[in-house]
Formats: structure tokens, C-alpha cells, sequence
């Protein structure tokens, strides 16, 4: 379980470069990344590098993670991310082959603000 953990702390530590050629050094020969939300798959490193490259951003992107949950085989993070402008939040399924990440699968879910009808029920979070 460490070492999925170290290597999962290491992907997010090289996404924080915004060098995503340097994240291929965590990354499977067969890795691929899901994003069942837009029902995409991205396959090969390559491809992962290209797009996190080309994704228009107003700076340099951030990254903190917020939660880490490991198992045997598979790795769960909450992070945090922004470019200065854009905020978001993933949270990102890791799956392994050997010691190297070989599956991610995230999903991006939409902030919204809480219905009025529960509000009696709940409080803020922030």
C-alpha cells in the first residue's frame, strides 16, 4: 500500500510542475484515464501530456490534494484545482501495473448552490 501512495503523491506532485511530459514517468506503458462524466477515454501518455498541455488555463495549474484513501490495489485522491481563475475539484481513481499507474479514472463534479428547502436541515460548509 506505501508504495501506490508514494507514486500517487508522485503524479500529483509532477502535475503541480505543469511539466506533463514529466508525469509520463509515473504512467504505464498502457495507461489510460476515463472521464466517465464527458464520456471520454484518453489512451498513452502522449495523449494525457497533449491534452493537460493544450487545456486553455489563465496560469500556471495548482493542485492540492485534499484526502488520500488507499487499498490494496487502488488509490482514491480529492484534489483541489486551479489556474488562478478556474476552480474545480476531481475525484481521481488510480489503479496499478507493477509500479508504474496504469488506469485514472476522475470525475469532475459541478458546485451548486444548496436548495432553500433544506436549509433548516444543513449548514455550510465554509
Amino acid at each position: 500500500m506505501r508504495d501506490s501512495e508514494a507514486l500517487v503523491r508522485e503524479f500529483w506532485r509532477l502535475m503541480q510542475t505543469n511539466d506533463f511530459e514529466a508525469v509520463g514517468a509515473v504512467l504505464a506503458d498502457e495507461f489510460v484515464a476515463e472521464w466517465p462524466q464527458s464520456n471520454e477515454r484518453i489512451r498513452g501518455r502522449a495523449n494525457f501530456a497533449g491534452l493537460n498541455r493544450e487545456y486553455p488555463a489563465h496560469g500556471l495549474w495548482r493542485f492540492e490534494l485534499n484526502r488520500m484513501v488507499a487499498g490494496a490495489d487502488q488509490v482514491v485522491t480529492d484534489v483541489s484545482i486551479t489556474d488562478g481563475v478556474q476552480k474545480a475539484r476531481a475525484i481521481s481513481f488510480f489503479t496499478f501495473t507493477g509500479q508504474r499507474i496504469s488506469k485514472l479514472v476522475e470525475y469532475w463534479p459541478e458546485p451548486y448552490e444548496a436548495p432553500e428547502n433544506r436549509a433548516h436541515w444543513v449548514e455550510a460548509l465554509t
